[in-house]
């Protein structure tokens, strides 16, 4: 796929006519500002700022659904250019429409000459008041259907908007992360057609051509047991549990082996990948991800549980990435600029001779657990479940009178105390709507072919198993996945912009 010509841009504007269709969700192309951004290393990037635009015409929230578009002057007419669209929503709260940063993907996308698209959104916190009355706006899904509805914008204007809507690539990071694979996911899938309909979301697709996901906060209604489920090992040592919060984390354990199974998963090389050897597999990612900054000069101490074996004449065969989801990216770049450790850590190998072989999971996470401390049982659904307190994602699926909400079965009876209780047919379905596993291999959604999915390999804000599994499942529905635990990296997205850059490249050449 590579880029049209200006001849070919003007034939298809001729053809279209920018007057073509005229309505409250149509760009005007003539109004913009002249911007520009100053990159780290001093070019500046000149652009045409479109800002302030509604992208539905039932606007409930003025403050949040509106888009900004940014298009690159240099661009001179070409029109079947990439258009990036960063969503900044974080912990689930609502997120306005933001100007390009010189310090993320937004201005590196200006500088490579994308188009960027930066869509406000509500959340959790949003609020305006109706009738005298408070009402939260941010509700599930009501945040997901706003980035669907700014899709539809950007493609119901693409004959006037210098970008190729068939080349739009979602970027988020944590709740944004999660957004952008739900974005990835459940593109023009039915359930969500009266929602869009009501809110007078434009008449076009929301599928888009790829997903950057950095540390996706999702899977929300399994969140729970995977995080105990990998971290329980740590109760009685480094996280200090009582005893009412192991038992909280014994049950929640207990539920994950038959979910993990349920999934019915398979590994690059064909085996199933099940609870039983799961954990093996996790460690060969881990290793993986040490091996790699090994090689690009990254220091590793010797007390965090990987062993090595040292050979000055080439690379041994004990140690085999293999199969690992994405084993074909480039094998270099989820290293480079990692945080380094500080001093008193001295590392006992050498890049040029030393090989990992193997890891002491346990000790890995108890690493892990020492740089930030974990969360305590339950990390996501934690309301009325041995505190009061609501959690961000508590709060997302509560009501319009912002009293926050259950949304798992677990901790609802706990809360309750009646083990028979049972999430509302209406809870059910919000849950289900913000959960992309739900949607991969759905005959109806159009699932994006391409994906980049980090998260850090000392990242414990959810269990590796969220990431690890969202990238299996669409390998295993045959989407390109670009996948990696970057070595040291804490919870955090847009690093290593060369290597997200040049995977986008390698995606529409």
């Amino acid at each position: 796929m590579g880029y049209r010509t200006t001849a070919a841009a003007l034939v298809l504007m001729a053809a279209c006519g920018a007057t073509a269709q005229t309505g409250p969700l149509r760009l005007n192309p003539d109004k913009f500002t002249r911007q520009t951004l100053e990159m780290p290393d001093g070019e500046r990037v000149a652009f045409k700022a479109y800002e302030g635009i509604p992208y539905v015409t039932n606007i409930e929230d003025s403050a949040y659904q509106t888009l900004n578009i940014y298009v690159p002057e240099k661009l001179a007419g070409i029109r079947s250019v990439p258009i990036l669209m960063r969503t900044y929503v974080g912990g689930y709260a609502a997120s306005t429409a933001k100007a390009p940063s010189p310090a993320d993907a937004t201005g590196r996308a200006l500088k490579e000459g994308f188009v960027v698209c930066v869509p406000g959104s509500r959340g959790s916190n949003s609020t305006i008041t109706r009738g005298g009355t408070i009402v939260y706006t941010g509700i599930a899904p009501n945040g997901l259907l706003d980035l669907k509805a700014a899709v539809r914008y950007l493609r119901y204007n693409d004959d006037l908007i210098p970008g190729d809507s068939e080349m739009i690539f979602t970027d988020g990071t944590s709740a944004g992360g999660a957004m952008s694979a739900l974005l990835g996911a459940t593109g023009n899938a039915p359930e969500y057609e009266p929602y869009l309909r009501r809110m007078g979301a434009a008449d076009a697709r929301d599928d888009v051509f790829a997903a950057v996901c950095y540390c996706p906060i999702t899977d929300l209604n399994h969140a729970d047991m995977e995080y105990e489920w990998l971290y329980g090992c740590l109760n009685t040592g480094v996280r200090h549990l009582d005893e009412d919060q192991i038992r909280i984390s014994d049950e929640l354990s207990a539920l994950c082996p038959a979910y993990i199974n349920s999934l019915g998963l398979i590994k690059p090389d064909g085996s199933p990948l099940t609870a039983d050897n799961y954990k093996d597999y996790l460690k060969g990612l881990l290793m993986e991800s040490a091996h790699r900054a090994l090689e690009e000069g990254c220091e590793i101490p010797d007390s965090i549980g990987f062993s090595f074996y040292k050979e000055k004449s080439g690379r041994p065969g004990a140690f085999s990435p293999g199969g690992a989801p994405g084993a074909g990216m480039p094998p270099r770049g989820d290293g480079r600029d990692a945080p380094s450790f500080g001093p008193g850590n001295a590392p006992r190998f050498n890049k040029s001779s030393d090989f990992v072989t193997g890891l002491d999971l346990d000790k890995y996470l108890g690493y892990v657990a020492s740089v930030t401390p974990l969360k305590t049982p339950p990390a996501f659904d934690q309301m009325g479940v041995l505190v009061a307190t609501p959690s961000p994602e508590n709060k997302v699926f509560g009501n319009e009178a912002g009293e926050a909400a259950n949304f798992t079965d677990f901790s609802l009876r706990h809360r309750l105390g009646d083990p028979s209780a049972e999430l509302s047919p209406e809870m059910d379905r919000r849950v289900y709507l913000m959960n992309p596993m739900n949607f991969i291999g759905k005959a109806d959604a159009s699932v994006a072919p391409n994906w980049f999915i980090r998260h850090g390999a000392k990242d414990r804000d959810t269990s590796f198993l969220v990431p690890v599994n969202l990238a299996i499942k669409l390998e295993n529905a045959g989407k390109r996945v670009n996948f990696a635990l970057p070595w040291n990296r804490p919870h955090s997205g847009d690093y290593n912009l060369d290597d997200l850059f040049g995977w986008i490249k390698t995606t529409i050449m």
